[in-house]
């Protein structure tokens, strides 16, 4: 299932300009309950978001005051919001989701959609233009930092592929 799905993510979604530069990674953990594992986007070899479920144990105290690590869980952990994704708070099988939400619907709808994870895929995609790409500039400062991130990837990666 991996294979299939990195394959799709790196040959047939990224952009060019990306292409032997942002690897996907994903894994579960066989000796592990439910076969926990984690899930990272690396650029040129270096993790820039990863999460597993282990960290997510630990990374409880990062929460909010207002929100516990079991409502996160329960209500939001399937849709990847910019603070699971900040800290972590995700695995292979979140990954595995925002995949096929990303690979199911329109460029228009994964670059509006409410999982971060899908989001940052489609940040990534091929079928972001340049047009499309200074359109999403203009409204960039309101975005997360974990996406602002990707976007800044995204045009650096366009200036540099002429």
């Amino acid at each position: 299932m991996w294979s299939k799905i990195r394959s799709k993510l790196e040959k047939e979604h990224l952009a060019p300009s990306l292409r032997g530069h942002i690897t996907y990674f994903a894994t579960s953990y066989s000796k592990c309950p439910d076969h926990y594992g984690r899930a990272a986007i690396l650029l040129d070899g270096k993790e820039i978001v990863s999460g597993s479920y282990c960290e997510q144990w630990s990374k409880v105290k990062l929460l909010p005051e207002d929100e516990t690590l079991e409502t996160r869980l329960k209500y939001v952990f399937p849709y990847m919001d910019n603070t699971a994704v900040k800290y972590g708070q995700f695995d292979q099988h979140c990954f595995y989701s925002a995949f096929q939400e990303f690979d199911n619907q329109s460029i228009e709808q994964s670059l509006k959609s409410e999982n971060m994870l899908v989001r940052i895929l489609a940040i990534l995609d091929k079928r972001v233009g340049k047009r499309r790409l200074a359109k999403i500039g203009d409204s960039i400062e309101n975005e997360a930092e974990i996406y602002q991130t990707f976007y800044k990837i995204r045009v650096k990666a366009e200036k540099n592929s002429k």
